[in-house]
């Protein structure tokens, strides 16, 4: 039985409500009067009553409390009524209240929940990450006749992705007799936001083998996944897909062409997407154009197109602002980048968040302007996260300022995190101790994590070689290739002492021997997906890489002198931004 505890969502687009009656109510107050009328006349009309209350239920300007009271006014209230009240809170700030309602209708009401129903009430289940009430729900459906109804089957499979159980959504989609596109993308995407980019581009490949035709979120779904992997090729093919059916003249799939450009490291094809943009370039469009550059080292050209938005009298938002200081940040303009954080809300109407103070407390760090930075976040008028005091701690690990360091790492310590921050704090604090040679702090450190069940996420790269995207963890020996691939690392290295190549031996943090600190970073996923790259692909061809950590200071040398020795343009993407090395140099010259 239902409980009365259920709570959840799904986006409604994938659900088919019932059309509402016609309206002609333009605003509340038109509602408002219309309904004293109706009481006025001592009549009960129906339809009147039915034409506000879905007005007062879904116009953005409609109110749930008033809709409620007329409700219960309506003398015969049908599952249209139910329904549209339940879709109403299934997408309000309150969605708990859809499950109420659902479960007063299950109960109470002589009209039963039908297959317009389910797929608001699991929305609200999703959109609280509530499984077990999901589960619940599923089994309720399966009783009834609406187990092969097609959007309620897609709303299982989004409730299921959107409460990470994976699993059971791929059984609701195996067990579909008939899936059209909508069932494909549902999945598609829900593996996506389950950060499986490599099986939703897999299920894509099976859903064009099917011949299933795409649409502009189908498409929007597998781009995203493009970016995440690095998958050019196929986000490429992606691309002539959306020429071929003038998908591109919606702003959003423009947009996701751009971003997926710009993450596999093809700047160049990101500003052509772009400036082929006639129509409905908004400020989304825009936000990812100039975020491309800014990641890409071309602050300077970010700065200039966000200044042509201006000349177009284009509104930022918060994105933008985000975009616009990781070009300063990027570019190592500390006043410049300072002077936009305070000039933000008057010149732009946008006020400052806590990325974007994220931003200038990196800049400054990363400049060396400690003091300052940590005075920024004591004066900022928002409480300061995990992430703004970390980012702090590695600028002092930088500029080896590690009485202040450690100061800040008391105080880092003193703060209530979740398991994701206190891992991520564990892991650098742990690296602080190492930088310091405090060993036994950082044997700690480690303990603790072990203590916790925290583990820090090993590093791993990933590389696209004739459409199929290969990945790689640190000291990686699983891959089908990996003897040539170590193979061509001896020869790498060998080509790198006649270079009087030194390796940076103080980004081991571990208390081994020289020898054994040069094996580890001989390991580095990077370098092992570089080694693949060199392989495969014919010489002169340029190599992309896309790593899940930041690059280091080892690492970052090694593709610059493998850049100009083996006369190769190396793109590699790490979690701060790109690096384009050409002839032994790197276009974030050294900072990063």
């Amino acid at each position: 039985m239902l409980n009365s505890t259920l709570i959840g969502a799904l986006p409604c687009t994938l659900a088919a409500p019932p059309p509402p009656p016609k309206m002609e109510i333009n605003s509340m107050p038109e509602a408002l009067q219309l309904h004293a009328q109706t009481l006025k006349s001592g009549k009960t009309q129906q339809k009147s009553l039915t034409n506000i209350f879905t007005f007062s239920a879904l116009s953005s300007n409609g109110d749930l409390t008033y809709a409620r009271l007329i409700l219960h006014s309506i003398p015969s209230p049908n599952s249209f009524h139910y329904n549209t009240m339940i879709r109403a809170y299934s997408r309000s700030p309150d969605p708990i209240k859809a499950l109420h309602f659902f479960l007063y209708m299950a109960r109470n009401s002589p009209t039963r929940p039908d297959k317009f129903t389910y797929p608001f009430v699991l929305k609200s289940c999703a959109r609280l990450g509530l499984s077990h009430q999901g589960k619940q729900l599923h089994g309720l459906i399966l009783k009834s006749s609406f187990c092969s109804d097609r959007y309620v089957q897609h709303s299982l499979i989004h409730m299921y992705c959107a409460c990470e159980e994976v699993g059971h959504a791929y059984k609701v989609f195996d067990k579909m007799s008939e899936r059209d596109v909508v069932s494909w993308t549902v999945m598609i995407d829900g593996l996506v936001d389950n950060d499986r980019p490599m099986e939703a581009i897999q299920l894509f490949e099976e859903m064009v083998e099917d011949r299933v035709e795409v649409n502009d979120v189908t498409v929007v779904s597998i781009l995203r996944a493009c970016a995440e992997t690095g998958a050019l090729s196929v986000g490429m093919r992606v691309h002539e897909v959306v020429k071929e059916q003038r998908i591109g003249l919606k702003a959003h799939v423009s947009t996701a062409l751009i971003d997926m450009y710009v993450k596999c490291g093809c700047i160049e094809s990101a500003r052509r997407v772009f400036d082929e943009i006639s129509v409905n370039k908004d400020v989304y469009s825009w936000t990812a154009m100039i975020a491309g550059l800014a990641s890409h080292g071309k602050c300077e050209d970010a700065i200039d197109l966000f200044n042509q938005m201006q000349e177009l009298s284009i509104k930022p938002d918060e994105r933008t602002m985000t975009s616009v200081l990781s070009a300063y940040r990027n570019a190592g303009l500390v006043s410049e980048g300072y002077r936009f954080l305070k000039t933000m809300h008057k010149k732009y109407g946008v006020w400052p968040t806590i990325q974007h103070y994220g931003c200038v407390v990196d800049l400054l760090a990363r400049a060396g302007h400690l003091s300052d930075a940590e005075e920024l976040i004591k004066k900022m008028p928002i409480k300061p996260d995990g992430v703004l005091w970390r980012t702090l701690i590695w600028g002092c690990k930088v500029n080896k300022d590690m009485n202040r360091a450690e100061r800040l790492i008391d105080h880092l310590k003193s703060l209530k995190m979740d398991s994701n921050d206190d891992c991520g704090n564990l892991v650098l604090i742990g690296n602080v101790y190492a930088s310091a040679g405090k060993w036994l702090d950082k044997a700690r450190t480690r303990e603790l994590m072990n203590k916790r069940g925290l583990v820090k996420p090993p590093g791993a790269s990933k590389i696209e070689i004739d459409g199929a995207v290969h990945e790689f963890i640190v000291g990686d020996s699983d891959h089908p290739e990996a003897e040539k691939i170590y193979a061509k690392l001896d020869e790498i290295e060998e080509k790198l002492r006649e270079e009087k190549y030194q390796p940076k031996l103080h980004e081991v943090l571990l208390e081994v021997d020289d020898e054994e600190k040069a094996f580890q970073l001989s390991h580095h996923s990077e370098k092992l997906a570089l080694a693949f790259g060199l392989i495969k692909t014919n010489p002169g061809t340029e190599i992309r890489i896309v790593k899940n950590l930041r690059s280091c200071e080892d690492c970052h040398a090694f593709m610059k002198v493998i850049s100009k020795k083996y006369h190769r343009d190396i793109i590699m993407r790490d979690r701060i931004r790109f690096h384009h090395f050409s002839n032994g140099e790197c276009s974030c010259k050294d900072y990063w």
